[in-house]
């Protein structure tokens, strides 16, 4: 038996979960004894309350067809929408333009008849529910916006849940608003000639403005955001989060009431609130419902339009991460673990911003940070808080850079020292004698790929003898998205494409390799997560050597690719041929082969 019901047999009714349960034993999908347990658990009171998709999905029954499955809220969704002919909507929340969609009906009424608007069109208006029988509210939505209704089914508790974040937010922001219409709207700006007497913008401790700070920090954190920009308009602000390093728009929000949101920021982190004019970094911490503390660094820059916020944010759990879980390969990471257990020395990570350094470094520091061990780092900013280790901030207004800080760790008895970054040829003098004088010093530089932090060190100043006493070795990295491992599919990769890839190497055609599909649980991107690329370069004899007679970066990079050096881009390839990526996704990060330092893979051995 099926529910074969055409739009135009659908009346005001409910669910009937006895329809329901026996359409999915007939199917197959339910066993005999579990639609009977159903059937008698199921009260009218229950089903009248909770809904009958909502009510079997609490079963959690498995699924006949698939042993591996559940009848959950997702499959009972996407099966109903097959029974009735309608599409099944994902609500996804940064697609979604909750400010247009919030104004076609009221929450109490989205709630009494347990919908939700999820698009606006010039003559349609997209209702999700999860009953699709019941109709008796769309002759009057129709009447109010002159628009037809087009319905598609959703999740009950995605329903449930989104209506009220969605109606929640919007309230807030309107609130904010309505309360401070009189004052002049948007912020101060290089367009705009302000009466200053007159100026009310939103005050940033308003219980509306509160209320949005709040939705903004949980759903960056459900989305699982690395950043979130802030970014005034002339009228109306920009709200995005970046996901697995791609920007995403999430809500358009009046300027005035982003501006009033800054400066609730701003507040709590303890910046300047009457300073605009200047850049400013500060730092947050917060509290999940689950109870893990969540870091926020923030940073804002003056623009035409006001300031600008953007809010890294960091996971503490990083720091528990083994190098194999952020993507080191065995070889490498038997090279990292090597140099990290030197007594003294420089060890060096490089790539462009949000490669993933800061992660490496911490956790390193995090595994070398044990009681007996005392470990100082110099950073601008301090980006995680850890007590393990003894951290100090650079601050220029009072004379504290990375040089002076490595002068005053030196006298605290360090064991091992992290500086955020060798910018000049003082910081990394100073991180050399900390090396020569028996010390470990891990810290970043900013290359292309590993080698060339030699001649960055020689750029700044640094003499070959002294980057031969010191050096132990450089890791460049960079991070790639990894398919979702629910929806990637195998793929074919043309000889063409692949040697495209690995050249100059001659690495044998993958035939592990898979290509981004896109499903709910990625939000149909085809990608989830991210993953290192990483290039070990070891400090040895013969690169010392050559190092001292002339410095020719290309033999230098030669003679490392000989002794095991894997490039950036072949180790792109190898995670293709495994199928944790895409050759697209590793072309966008990872520089060209080095410049046919070998001809081929054979080379290496």
């Amino acid at each position: 038996m099926a529910l074969m019901l055409a739009s135009q047999q659908r009346g005001n009714r409910k669910l009937n979960i006895e329809e329901l349960v026996e359409a999915l034993q007939s199917q197959g999908y339910l066993s005999a004894e579990n639609a009977q347990i159903t059937r008698n658990l199921a009260s009218p009171r229950e089903v009248g309350s909770e809904g009958a998709l909502r009510l079997i999905a609490k079963k959690n029954w498995p699924n006949e067809k698939k042993p591996s499955g559940r009848i959950n809220q997702q499959f009972l969704a996407q099966w109903l929408a097959e029974q009735v002919e309608l599409p099944y909507f994902n609500i996804d929340p940064l697609k979604t333009d909750v400010s247009a969609v919030t104004t076609v009906m009221s929450y109490r009424y989205a709630e009494s008849y347990r919908i939700l608007p999820v698009k606006l069109e010039a003559d349609a208006v997209t209702v999700a529910t999860a009953e699709p029988y019941d109709m008796s509210w769309a002759q009057e939505i129709e009447r109010v916006t002159n628009k037809s209704v087009r319905l598609v089914i959703s999740e009950p508790d995605d329903i449930q849940r989104y209506a009220l974040e969605f109606y929640s937010l919007s309230k807030s922001v309107k609130g904010a608003e309505q309360r401070h219409a009189g004052g002049a709207k948007g912020v101060q700006n290089l367009e705009q000639l302000l009466d200053m007497s007159k100026v009310s913008d939103p005050d940033a401790n308003d219980q509306h403005v509160v209320s949005v700070v709040d939705w903004l920090l949980q759903y960056a954190f459900d989305q699982r955001a690395s950043d979130i920009h802030l970014e005034p308009r002339r009228t109306v602000g920009r709200v995005r989060f970046r996901i697995d390093g791609v920007l995403h728009q999430v809500y358009d929000m009046p300027t005035g009431i982003m501006t009033a949101v800054t400066s609730r920021l701003k507040i709590l982190s303890g910046l300047d609130v009457a300073e605009k004019r200047r850049p400013q970094d500060g730092r947050l911490k917060t509290r999940m419902p689950d109870g893990d503390e969540i870091e926020l660094r923030l940073s804002t820059m003056p623009t035409a339009f006001g300031e600008k916020l953007v809010m890294r944010i960091f996971d503490p759990t990083v720091l528990l991460r083994n190098f194999s879980e952020l993507g080191f390969p065995k070889q490498d990471e038997a090279k990292w673990e090597q140099m990290i257990q030197q007594p003294h020395g420089i060890i060096l990570v490089t790539g462009p911003t949000g490669s993933g350094k800061t992660t490496t470094l911490y956790s390193t520091l995090r595994q070398l940070a044990q009681p007996e061990v005392n470990v100082c780092t110099v950073e601008d900013p301090i980006e995680l808080i850890e007590g393990s280790f003894n951290q100090m901030q650079v601050n220029h207004k009072i004379g504290v850079n990375f040089a002076s800080g490595i002068r005053t760790m030196l006298r605290q008895d360090p064991d091992i020292i992290m500086v955020g970054e060798i910018r000049d040829y003082e910081t990394a003098e100073m991180a050399i004698q900390a090396a020569l004088t028996g010390h470990l010093v891990l810290s970043t530089l900013h290359t292309n790929d590993a080698p060339s932090a030699i001649s960055r060190l020689l750029e700044l100043g640094v003499p070959s003898y002294m980057i031969n006493a010191t050096l132990l070795g450089v890791v460049a990295q960079r991070l790639v998205r990894t398919l979702c491992p629910d929806c990637k599919q195998p793929a074919d990769i043309s000889e063409f494409e692949w040697r495209g890839l690995s050249a100059p190497w001659k690495l044998e055609q993958p035939k592990g390799a898979h290509k981004a599909v896109g499903c709910l649980e990625c939000r149909n991107t085809g990608f989830r997560g991210r993953t290192g690329l990483y290039e070990t370069f070891v400090m040895d004899d013969k690169l010392r050597e050559l190092n001292q007679s002339g410095t020719d970066l290309r033999l230098i990079r030669k003679e490392a690719l000989k002794a095991g050096m894997v490039p950036l881009r072949i180790a792109g390839a190898r995670e293709v041929a495994k199928g944790t990526t895409t050759i697209e996704e590793v072309l966008k990060v990872a520089p060209p082969s080095l410049d046919g330092a070998l001809k081929s893979k054979s080379d290496t051995e």
